[in-house]
């Protein structure tokens, strides 16, 4: 057999298969394209330079893994589209007398095509659009953008080497199936019957119960530390529950309908449920994919949406003041004088920079972290649970601070917690570190959130009635520290209120009191904590559109193969009806009946896993500073509702190509 015609071979059936080669192609085209600008923009050198440079390395080195593992699970998935159409083709080859290893050479050489021009294309299509995402992120992230035009030769190699793999075991897989079939099984791969499927109760009940721990896990937590620690078993447990009830669900749902006399009897309906009960066996994983891509779409969107719409709102609850100036000051101690120097030279700086300062007030915090449980408050306890992180600060410099009359006896105390129905307060009295006292006011949240630990565990201030009482509390935790010094430690914080750029704070500002000042002064900027956020965020939301695009892509195209081969697999059935008297009207009402039977359930069982994981979701957001809710719902409905348009948009174009397909009266 001439070389030259295996070429010719491979050339014509691509040519021939273009409906179901093309958008595979388009697919890797576009999965190579943005694994390559995801990896070039974490060896960019103006990434490197920009402010927040390793939030936005880490992101992108996330995005990369996650695209890597995505290309192979997803090009293998549809390029079993493709074979699956292939079958009857290689089959009757080999009876007209091709060997198997003939059929090989033909199948490497499409192999060869496809992946020759989707890396090439999809390497010079990357090239050119990572400009543009670059200045995406030096946009969100309110950058320098540095000139010229950036080629990460690292980026392509990845590329080569991941993608040049991914092909080489589809081409393995490809003739692993060819090789042990038989003919006649090649002859009928693409039409196989299968037999009516039985309910799966045992299969049915597992899914149920992973689907609802999912849920109930989700709903129930109030703890924001166990949120995060839990939020991935919830996902595994709704994707495996997810995949159980489309198999089992599914084959129940049209034995349903096929019971339902009124709905079943009528041509549309008795075609389309009688045709679709024989195929869902296969059909039920497409279905669950759709479904899990969907809803990590969802999720990305809408969450990452949140936080860049909602920042400013982070920023007014997390920084009330533009500054915060603390430094830890124990009573008894030689360094005393020298760190109220750095102190006062600091706030002198301040006052060099901005003349017209709003607002000021100064005063000693002690600083801990307890454990409230009961009315009770320790030093040791639950972490996931009862963990507080506590500022207490004297009546007298709250009322100097903030010119309030609070007068609070020696065994009284008012508490000032973070959030409104905090459960920690929820006494009359309330035992701290082994002495009680009477709760007699309820405050207004007032201290800047300055630990890293305010973001995963509940805040508070309490207010005593002096610094006897903040000696006790200090000594107590110098012994649970085992610190030789017993004395009273505590932190001088000043709030500063007042009107200037933000990037000239970030940039002169907190970087000349930083050198100027000694290590014992620590600044809490709302300048810094704004890009800081930005550099986080920013860099989430890219993360977010970047994965969504991929999933998105992955959808679409699961929907389109499966509406192509299910084309493919009704049109002799279509055929024959048609030959018998079957119209045209009734073929596409029937198409149109099998299609919304189940097209739309993966939509409404995305919508219902978003409903079950919004308390969840609002948790990991109330972690990462975001307590807005009523926006937090509003970005959750506006992309379920863009997502839905999409879905819908999709539907008419498969639905359309379906009819195309079944409506021919040949067989195929």
């Amino acid at each position: 057999m001439s070389k030259g015609l295996y070429f010719k071979l491979a050339a014509d059936n691509i040519k021939k298969n273009a409906k179901t080669y093309i958008p595979f192609m388009i697919a890797c085209i576009i999965t190579i394209a943005m694994f390559y600008i995801v990896n070039s923009l974490s060896y960019n050198p103006g990434i490197e330079s920009m402010r927040g440079a390793s939030f936005i390395i880490a992101f992108m080195n996330i995005g990369s893994a996650v695209a890597a593992v995505f290309s192979v699970i997803f090009l293998f998935y549809t390029n079993s589209f493709l074979l699956k159409r292939r079958k009857k083709e290689f089959g009757l080859m080999n009876i007209l007398g091709m060997e198997k290893k003939h059929i090989s050479a033909v199948i490497f050489l499409e192999v060869l095509y496809t992946s020759v021009i989707s890396i090439v294309v999809g390497i010079v299509g990357g090239i050119l659009l990572d400009k543009l995402m670059y200045l995406l992120i030096a946009r969100l992230l309110d950058a320098e953008v540095s000139l010229g035009f950036y080629i990460s030769l690292k980026a392509i190699d990845a590329c080569i080497i991941l993608f040049g793999a991914i092909f080489f075991f589809i081409f393995l897989n490809s003739l692993k199936q060819i090789h042990f079939s038989k003919p006649v099984e090649l002859l009928k791969g693409g039409a196989v019957g299968e037999k009516e499927p039985k309910t799966r109760w045992l299969m049915s009940f597992l899914g149920l119960a992973c689907l609802g721990t999912g849920y109930y896990l989700s709903i129930t937590i109030k703890d924001i530390a166990l949120a995060f620690m839990l939020f991935f078993l919830a996902v595994i447990l709704v994707i495996a529950g997810t995949y159980m009830l489309f198999i089992a669900g599914s084959v129940f749902w049209l034995k349903a309908l096929r019971k339902n006399k009124r709905y079943y009897y009528k041509t549309r309906h008795f075609i389309s449920v009688s045709g679709m009960i024989y195929r869902m066996k296969q059909n039920a994983v497409g279905l669950a994919n759709i479904c899990i891509l969907s809803t990590m779409v969802l999720v990305m969107l809408s969450s990452t949406s949140c936080l860049m719409i909602g920042m400013n709102d982070i920023l007014n609850e997390s920084y009330p003041y533009d500054m915060t100036l603390w430094v830890n000051r124990p009573y008894f101690g030689e360094d005393l004088e020298e760190k109220q120097k750095a102190f006062d030279e600091a706030v002198d700086i301040i006052t060099e920079y901005e003349k017209e300062i709003s607002k000021t007030n100064v005063f000693d915090i002690f600083e801990t972290v307890a454990y409230f449980s009961g009315g009770k408050a320790s030093f040791e306890g639950d972490y996931s649970t009862d963990l507080t992180v506590v500022y207490f600060v004297t009546a007298e410099d709250y009322n100097k601070a903030f010119g309030a009359n609070l007068e609070l006896k020696p065994d009284e105390i008012a508490a000032a917690p973070q959030k409104a129905d905090s459960r920690i307060f929820a006494y009359d009295r309330m035992e701290l570190f082994g002495r009680e006292f009477d709760i007699k006011e309820r405050l207004e949240y007032f201290y800047a959130k300055n630990n890293q630990n305010d973001a995963v565990a509940e805040t508070a201030v309490i207010v005593i009635s002096d610094l006897e009482v903040m000696r006790y509390i200090s000594e107590k935790y110098c012994e649970h520290m085992e610190l030789e010094e017993i004395g009273l430690r505590t932190n001088r914080v000043m709030n500063v209120s007042f009107t200037a750029d933000e990037k000239r704070q970030y940039n002169v500002l907190v970087p000349e009191i930083a050198e100027r000042t000694s290590r014992y002064v620590s600044i809490v900027s709302r300048s810094r904590g704004k890009f800081e956020f930005l550099d986080i965020y920013g860099g989430l939301f890219f993360l977010g559109l970047f994965l969504g695009t991929l999933f998105i892509m992955a959808a679409v195209l699961i929907i389109y193969y499966k509406q192509i081969s299910e084309g493919y697999d009704d049109r002799n059935r279509f055929g024959i009806m048609q030959s018998v008297g079957l119209s045209k009207s009734e073929v596409r009402a029937s198409i149109h009946s099998q299609v919304l039977t189940v097209f739309f359930l993966p939509l409404i069982a995305a919508g219902v896993h978003m409903l079950a994981a919004f308390p969840l979701l609002k948790k990991l957001l109330e972690g990462l500073n975001m307590n807005n809710t009523p926006l937090f719902i509003g970005c959750t409905l506006g992309c379920f509702l863009i997502f839905a348009v999409f879905y819908v948009i999709v539907y008419l174009l498969t639905a359309r190509s379906y009819y195309k397909i079944v409506s021919k009266t040949q067989t195929a």
